[in-house]
């Protein structure tokens, strides 16, 4: 692990940031923000501007962004936010508001992976 980055207590749930996460693992940083920036999912913004984060704590390491590839990138269940809603016959139905634990782990890229 060359630089990490965490995003931690994200509004969104794990299972529809794991979508996303699953088409950026372990590819390269430029073609990750490519990804990012083409697509039409919820998560994006907040993943690309976690990665950048990532990036930028590896450039005060003094590499450039085109050696590193994203070695490790997890999501986390965070706690929930519960909140209630009126339901029929003046019952209180629950809201679970959910949050997401994301970590971003960048490393070199060896001559194999290029």
């Amino acid at each position: 692990m060359i630089a990490k980055a965490q995003g931690k207590f994200l509004r969104g749930s794990s299972m529809k940031v794991n979508q996303v996460l699953d088409l950026i693992r372990g590819k390269d940083v430029a073609t990750s923000l490519a990804i990012l920036t083409h697509m039409n999912k919820g998560p994006n913004d907040m993943l690309k501007k976690l990665l950048n984060s990532a990036v930028s704590n590896a450039r005060q390491k003094g590499l450039d962004e085109t050696q590193l590839y994203i070695s490790r990138i997890v999501a986390d269940k965070g706690p929930m936010w519960k909140r209630f809603r009126a339901g029929a016959f003046g019952r209180a139905m629950p809201i679970l508001k959910r949050t997401v634990h994301v970590t971003i782990e960048l490393d070199l890229m060896t001559p194999s992976k290029v």
